[in-house]
Order: C-alpha cells, then sequence, then structure tokens
C-alpha cells in the first residue's frame, strides 16, 4: 500500500453537499456518449474499469444538484470530455514533452467553438468529436455574450496547458502568484462557472459579467476549486505525472515547508477564498445591483448562479472525498450546524474565520528595507529640475495646499508646499522617463501630484469617518469630468483631474481615450474597496489583496499609457497573450511591493492601515514581522526573475506567433524596456523621498536638502523655466495647448500610494 505525503487537513465546508436524483441515468447516458466518442476501448487513455472508477456522474450529481436529467446528461458529458482531455494531454504530449504537437493539436480546437464563424473541420481524434458534439448541443440556448466568455474560458483551459509542459521542460516550479493566476485558467473553473450558468438557467447579465464582485465570485470559486483539487491530487500528480502546477509543491519550494505544513498553509488559503466567496456575496452583489439598476429578475439570476457556484463547491469535496482518481484516505471536514443557504455560514455554529480584524494604529515602528533584487539600472532625465519647479507651482493652483473640510486641527491641509517638495516626485518621473522631452517630463510630474495628492485626499475627506456615500460621489464626478461634463470644480482634485485630463487625452483615439479613462476609474474604485475594508477594520485575503494593489497603486494606467503609445505598431492580440499578461503583472506586483516595504510605518503606525502587503502576510501567516518581509523580499525576487525569465524566452516566441516585422519587434523591444526604467525608478524613488522618513512622519522634520534650498531661493541648475502665474493651472513652458503623453508612455508613471 502507498504511504500518503501527508495527512489530509481539516476542510473548511459550510455548505452541505447534495446529490441530483438523475445521477442513474447520467453515469449511464455518459458511458454510452464517451463510448460513442472513443473515449473509452481502443483511446489507450481509458479503459471501461477508469471510466467507472472515476465516476464523472456522481461530480456533476453532486455539483450539480437541481437541474433536471437532460442537463446533467449534458454537464457529465463535458466533464467526461474535459478530464479525457487532460488524460490524453498528459500522454500525448506531457509525458513526450512534445511542445510543437502539443501548440499544433491545442490550435486545432480553436476551431471546434465556433461563436458564430465558420463551420468546423472533421474531427480527428475523440477530444476533436467530443468538442465539436458537445458545442453544437451546449451553445444555442445562450446568448452571443455567453458564448463569447465560455468559448474565452474554453480556450484558456486548452492553451494554457502549454504553460505546464513548459514548466515541465525546464523543470521549473512557478512563484506563488503566478501559479494563483494560471491555475484559474489552466485548471478549467472558470469553465464550470460558465456551465454552472447553463446548468442553473442563470445567465449573468452581460453588463455586470466583468464587474469586480462578479469577477471575485468568479476567481475566489475558481481558487477554491483548484487548491482543494491539489490537495487531493498531490500524490498522482507529483509521484505518478511528474506535475510541477501544484499549490501544495510550490508551497514547499517557497516557504521551505515540508509536505505537511505546505498542505495545511495551501488548506489555509482555501479557506480564506472560499470566506473571501462569502463576504463578497455579502457585501458587495447588493451596491452592485444598485449602482447598474438590475431589475429583480436579473437580480435573482446572479443569485442563482452564486447559489450554483456554492454547490459546486460542496458538491466538488464530496466527489474528491470518494473517487478512486485521488488521495482521500483520512480527510476530515467541518461540518457547521445552524442554517443552510447563500450567505449564511457565519451564523453558524462553529464558523471560524480566516479574515483578521486588528485595532488601528499600532506602534509598529520603523521596517528597515532589505537589499532587493534590481537587474536594471535607473538613469535621471535632463530636466529633472524644471519639473520640480513646476509640480510646485502647478500643484499650489490646482488648490493642493488649500485647507480641505474634515481636516485635523493639527492638519487643515493635505499637503504643504515644503511638504511636496520633500516628496520630490519629479525625481520619480525621471526616472520613470529618462528620454522623455522637458513638456513630457513636466506633464509626467503634475499627473504623479496628482494622483499622489488624490490618494491623500481620499483617506483624510472620507476614510477618517467611514463615508462610502460621499466616496461614491467623489469617484463618480472625477468619472464625469473624465467623460466631458462641465462640472465645476468642487475641490482640488477635480481641479487637477479637469486640467491634467484634455490635456492628455487630445491626441489619442476616441477608443484609445476609452480605455485610458477606464484604467483610472480602475484605480479610483478600487479605494472604494480600501474604504470598506478599513471601515470594517478587516484586513483581505492575501490573493484580493495582491490583485486590487495593482489597481490601488495605478499599475493599470502604465500599463494602459504604454499599451496605447505602441498600439499602431503591435497587435492588440499580443498584449492579450499568457507572456504579456504574466510580464505586465510580475512588473506591477514588484512596484507594489516596493511602496509596501517602504511604507510600512506610516501606513500601519500613523494611518491605521490594513493594506500591506507585510501585514497580511503577518497576519495570514501567524509570523512575525521580520520573517514576513522576508517572505516578501523572495516574493519579490522572484517576480523579478519572472519578468527576466519571460522577457528572454518567452516574448521572441510570441514575436515569431505573430510574425512581427523589425519595426514591430523593436516596439516591443521598447515595451520592455519602459517596463524596466519604471521598475528602476520606482525603487529609487522610495529610496530618495523623504515621504516615509519617520521624522516626517511624526512632524518633527524640516523639508531636507536640497529641496529646502531651491525651495527658498529658486535657484535650479540646467535651463530656466518661466514661472507659471499662481492664480491659474498653466501649460507647460512651450506654447502648445496640449501635451500627449504618447511619445513616452511613462508620462503617467504609478501613484506612490502610501
Amino acid at each position: 500500500m502507498t504511504v500518503q505525503p501527508f495527512q489530509l487537513p481539516e476542510f473548511y465546508t459550510p455548505y452541505p453537499a447534495r446529490l441530483n436524483p438523475a445521477l442513474e441515468h447520467a453515469r449511464v447516458h455518459s458511458k454510452a456518449w464517451a463510448r460513442a466518442m472513443g473515449m473509452i476501448e481502443g483511446s489507450g487513455v481509458w479503459d471501461c474499469a477508469d471510466f467507472d472508477a472515476h465516476d464523472y456522474a456522481l461530480l456533476c450529481a453532486y455539483t450539480h444538484p437541481e437541474c433536471d436529467a437532460g442537463e446533467l446528461d449534458l454537464v457529465t458529458d463535458w466533464y467526461v470530455w474535459v478530464f479525457f482531455f487532460d488524460d490524453h494531454f498528459l500522454e500525448c504530449y506531457k509525458r513526450t514533452q512534445d511542445f510543437a504537437g502539443a501548440r499544433a493539436y491545442l490550435g486545432r480546437l480553436a476551431s471546434f467553438m465556433p461563436v458564430g464563424g465558420p463551420e468546423m473541420p472533421a474531427p480527428t481524434n475523440p477530444v476533436e468529436a467530443g468538442l465539436a458534439e458537445l458545442w453544437a448541443r451546449t451553445v444555442p440556448a445562450m446568448s452571443a455574450d455567453w458564448r463569447q466568455r465560455f468559448a474565452d474560458s474554453t480556450r484558456a483551459l486548452l492553451d494554457e496547458s502549454l504553460w505546464e509542459l513548459e514548466n515541465i521542460n525546464e523543470g521549473r516550479v512557478s512563484n506563488p502568484i503566478e501559479y494563483i493566476e494560471m491555475r484559474r485558467k489552466v485548471g478549467g473553473a472558470p469553465w464550470s462557472a460558465n456551465l454552472v450558468e447553463h446548468a442553473t438557467g442563470a445567465e449573468v447579465p452581460a453588463r455586470v459579467a466583468a464587474s469586480r464582485p462578479l469577477r471575485v465570485l468568479r476567481d475566489t470559486f475558481s481558487d477554491g476549486v483548484h487548491l482543494r483539487n491539489d490537495l487531493f491530487s498531490y500524490q498522482r500528480e507529483t509521484q505518478e505525472e511528474g506535475e510541477l502546477a501544484n499549490c501544495v509543491l510550490v508551497l514547499e519550494r517557497f516557504l521551505g515547508y515540508g509536505p505537511q505544513q505546505a498542505a495545511e498553509a495551501t488548506n489555509d488559503l482555501l479557506t480564506s477564498r472560499l470566506q473571501q466567496f462569502e463576504h463578497t456575496v455579502l457585501t458587495e452583489l447588493a451596491p452592485l445591483f444598485a449602482e447598474h439598476g438590475l431589475d429583480a429578475f436579473e437580480q435573482a439570476r446572479v443569485l442563482k448562479y452564486a447559489q450554483g457556484l456554492q454547490d459546486w463547491q460542496a458538491g466538488g469535496h464530496e466527489w474528491h472525498m470518494r473517487s478512486s482518481r485521488y488521495m482521500n484516505s483520512g480527510a476530515r471536514s467541518t461540518r457547521l450546524g445552524g442554517p443552510v443557504g447563500l450567505g449564511t455560514s457565519a451564523a453558524r455554529l462553529g464558523w471560524r474565520s480566516r479574515a483578521r480584524r486588528v485595532a488601528p494604529f499600532a506602534p509598529v515602528g520603523h521596517l528597515p528595507v532589505p537589499e532587493l533584487y534590481m537587474p536594471f539600472q535607473v538613469r535621471q532625465n535632463q530636466y529633472l529640475d524644471l519639473a520640480r519647479r513646476d509640480v510646485l507651482d502647478w500643484s499650489d493652483a490646482a488648490g493642493f495646499f488649500s485647507v480641505v473640510p474634515r481636516a485635523a486641527a493639527t492638519r487643515p491641509s493635505v499637503w504643504t508646499r515644503e511638504s511636496l517638495a520633500g516628496i520630490d516626485l519629479a525625481v520619480c518621473a525621471a526616472g520613470l522617463d529618462p528620454d522623455g522631452t522637458a513638456d513630457e517630463l513636466i506633464m509626467g510630474t503634475r499627473w504623479l501630484s496628482w494622483g499622489t495628492y488624490a490618494d491623500d485626499y481620499f483617506p483624510q475627506v472620507f476614510s477618517a469617518v467611514g463615508d462610502m456615500a460621499g466616496a461614491r460621489v467623489f469617484v463618480d464626478r472625477l468619472s464625469q469630468i473624465m467623460g466631458g461634463a462641465a462640472l465645476v470644480p468642487a475641490n482640488p482634485v477635480e481641479s487637477g483631474l479637469a486640467d491634467l485630463w484634455p490635456r492628455t487625452v487630445c491626441a489619442m483615439s476616441a477608443d484609445g481615450a476609452a480605455r485610458y479613462r477606464a484604467a483610472v476609474e480602475s484605480m479610483l474604485t478600487s479605494w472604494l474597496w480600501e474604504l470598506d475594508n478599513h471601515r470594517r477594520r478587516r484586513i483581505p485575503d492575501p490573493v484580493d489583496y495582491i490583485e486590487m494593489r495593482r489597481r490601488t497603486f495605478g499599475s493599470d494606467l502604465t500599463m494602459s499609457l504604454s499599451r496605447l503609445a505602441h498600439e499602431r505598431t503591435l497587435p492588440a492580440a499580443l498584449f492579450a497573450t499568457r507572456p504579456m499578461q504574466n510580464l505586465d503583472n510580475a512588473a506591477a506586483d514588484h512596484a507594489c511591493f516596493v511602496n509596501d516595504l517602504f511604507s510600512y510605518q506610516k501606513e500601519v503606525q500613523y494611518e491605521g492601515e490594513v493594506h500591506n502587503i507585510v501585514f497580511v502576510v503577518e497576519h495570514f501567516l501567524s509570523v512575525p514581522r521580520d520573517t514576513a518581509v522576508t517572505i516578501v523580499r523572495d516574493l519579490m525576487d522572484e517576480r523579478m526573475r519572472q519578468f527576466e525569465h519571460i522577457a528572454r524566452t518567452e516574448l521572441p516566441l510570441v514575436a515569431d506567433h505573430f510574425d512581427l516585422d523589425t519595426a514591430a519587434r523593436e516596439a516591443l523591444h521598447r515595451y520592455v524596456t519602459e517596463l524596466r526604467h519604471w521598475l528602476a525608478g520606482v525603487l529609487q524613488w522610495h529610496r530618495d523621498t523623504n515621504r516615509y522618513d519617520e521624522a516626517v512622519l511624526s512632524g518633527a522634520a524640516h523639508t531636507p536638502a536640497p529641496a529646502a534650498h531651491w525651495l527658498r531661493t529658486g535657484n535650479l541648475t540646467g535651463p530656466q523655466f518661466p514661472r507659471p502665474a499662481a492664480s491659474r493651472l498653466t501649460t507647460p513652458r512651450t506654447a502648445q495647448a496640449h501635451v500627449s503623453p504618447l511619445a513616452h508612455p511613462h508620462l503617467m508613471g504609478s501613484i506612490p500610494s502610501a
């Protein structure tokens, strides 16, 4: 008898599994269907005994307990197909490491999922035959929006198998963030979520399908499904298949844990993701319904969909406990008593939450920032001094030094001229855009000033009193300004944006301006998420934190501008590829965590914040601060090495796939170079600014040299810059009415938020 590598942990299972009464019908039907598709006899993958032992009909009867017999047959056939694909791909391509054959095989499968295009080719193997038959049976009942989403998730499920194969070929175990992101695609749970819509008859309304609450429901569902599977399948995958894509193995390698400790940590993350799902249902759906004006029928569909995802989690666990496919000896579950239904687990006896709540303003003291791996050199723009002077005058004209409502008596304004000089945002902009013109650097520094001021203004005005309603109005008015509404600015943030926006988008296409507006709105709405957690004193789930941190930091703005700068040379589809998305996310995470390390004391001790990666790791893993810092540093180093790995080994393949010409390849190289400047510049600015100095935080510091010198004397080196009139917002020093950022896409940079 094979010894299990670890004792399965105690699982959080707040909802009981229910069994669809049409189980036996689905068993008979699915076996006949699999045989007809050629998946059993003669496939070289399964025989009859394998099929019976896996019992996919039992999985579907548990995960879809309320659908009728016909729907259960359809759903079961889909799961037979996806598990056969997984095993077929293993035998034909993973074991043989046939990368070229795998790419050709997966490329053909896309032709069997027409959303409304040409007819399918003739199938040549059981996987193609099954997909063709299922697609024709499934999509007629659904909208064009659902068909596109289902086609996208199915293609991701298929195509990202190449990521697993690439890692096996290289013997590479992914870092934890990369793993969670990629497991969603290759693991198939987003695809399962689409099928839940079909099985429950509850298609999500198109206008909210891409919203944060629905995305979080889908992603937490996906993570729950995959992390649970990783625990049950660890022995099979690591000992029999040579698989490297398993969270237990990832945490073993990254944290230096043994299998048992890594399994417990994986289970803690699983529990946290399930409780994030519940939190989202309870706190984010109602505001979503109101914001988008969903009628009662549409609201009921969303809630039924969420209930279907919940049923899937409960049923999926029960199937893993029973299936011969997995290691399940000695598995334990926490069964809770009390009410049963969507979002009721918090009220049930025995509920234990992974979400932590802490008292604010703990005296944590200074955090020494460790040495960080930074392979790129920072360069400074020659017009740095011009931008330094301009941003002080522009910020003054925008009202950034004026008294604000709800301000403390000891701090009537968010900023003073002296405090902004000490922050020295021009140094940040100059490092991000070392080759920009004077006008480009000036505009970039103004954007950084606006975003950083807005990020400081927002908590002082809204977070201090928990004013969610006022915060929503604030965000909505900024959106209206970007939409061209002729609003009289009601505060300095509006005044600054009203000046910057037309200058920035004037040279963009309508589509480009819309995408850039969406990126700004992504940052602004993420502050509402922070405010909600702040009101509840809730430390966010670590995965949710990392994904939202990219938005709160303004990373989306940087990426958006960079892409717009190259949109005439590089195809839009290139930026949607896995390597490009992973490149952007690796860069964003490194920059965000740089900010979190340097701002730890400012945020936790002086602002009562809970949104900091060190703080999140401390509380999630229950480790001392120094241990959390080491983990964060190691994660940053891994993300940086992933960035280098993608640029070195994956992007050339992307360029070949799109058959890029010389000009396009040069543009792709420039895009990567701009991200390198961004990474180096963000780190250098955090080292140079006084924004995080303890003396400044405690209010005891004076503006340091050289900032104090040029504040006092106005003497700067380099070309002279005509001083703007203090009574109005001015253009940069040229006579141009507008300055576009597109010549240098890092004009905006990222908001040093904290």
